[in-house]
């Protein structure tokens, strides 16, 4: 399946070989945006702050913030955060630590335990359970801590309902096999955990997959015509490319 899916993006997206590439697809009854990075390929980040210590908190300002030739290709809202922005668990930017790691059960989807850890490191990216992660840590650039975890080695989560009735617009992340393709994804629908963790595992066929965040979720793909506005952010994730269009 991925290879297909994989197949679809670059023909809906031709001659951008090496860009991030999104498309709208269906699964189970609901919409989702799906994107794909190749990260042999595109510099994918974790944004927070300014250089005075203020957090960015949209898009815009995230492009803004990059040096001189530099633009923001794509991003998306990076994992929970407090009221003040500042993240909820384990927060990593450019291998800096500004957050450790929560591995105790607590309020809320973020809480709802086994949560995980987004880690990107050179040329490749892991999904890990917090505990997992707490027992040997990998050497991260950028990691972000969300939850719950979707798709934890193949299996759902186990709280996962599939007939629960809490449906909200969700998206998260997976990574394929090989640690070298991320794959994003954002749905147009309103779904619950269940379906949202299946489209990863059945649809994607990842191993495992992290919950990112839920009403909040935001989109900037602006070749596949999205820049989604509302909510201020905490972390964002985004890739950083040349301004003359080529691949990070």
């Amino acid at each position: 399946m991925r290879g297909l899916i994989a197949a679809a993006l670059v023909w809906l997206m031709p001659g951008m070989a090496g860009a991030v590439t999104c498309a709208d697809v269906t699964f189970d009854g609901a919409g989702f945006t799906l994107c794909e990075v190749d990260l042999t390929r595109e510099d994918l980040r974790l944004f927070l702050r300014d250089d005075a210590g203020e957090i960015l908190g949209q898009f815009g300002a995230v492009d803004s913030s990059l040096g001189p030739g530099e633009r923001l290709g794509f991003a998306i809202n990076g994992g929970m955060y407090h009221e003040d922005r500042a993240p909820v668990g384990l927060y990593i930017e450019d291998g800096v630590q500004e957050h450790g790691l929560v591995t105790s059960a607590g309020p809320g989807n973020f809480g709802l335990l086994p949560n995980g850890v987004f880690c990107i490191q050179a040329g490749r990216a892991q999904v890990i359970e917090s505990r997992a992660y707490a027992a040997d840590p990998p050497a991260c650039r950028h990691a972000t801590q969300s939850g719950p975890m979707l798709v934890i080695d193949g299996a759902l989560h186990p709280r996962f309902l599939a007939d629960s009735t809490s449906l909200n617009i969700r998206n998260g992340v997976g990574v394929d096999t090989t640690g070298t393709r991320a794959y994003f994804a954002i749905s147009n629908d309103m779904v619950n955990f269940h379906q949202f963790g299946r489209f990863f595992r059945d649809y994607l066929g990842v191993a495992n997959a992290l919950y990112l965040d839920g009403r909040v979720s935001r989109l900037y793909a602006p070749d596949h015509g999205r820049n989604d506005f509302g909510f201020w952010l905490g972390p964002i994730l985004g890739t950083v490319i040349d301004a003359g269009g080529g691949g990070g």
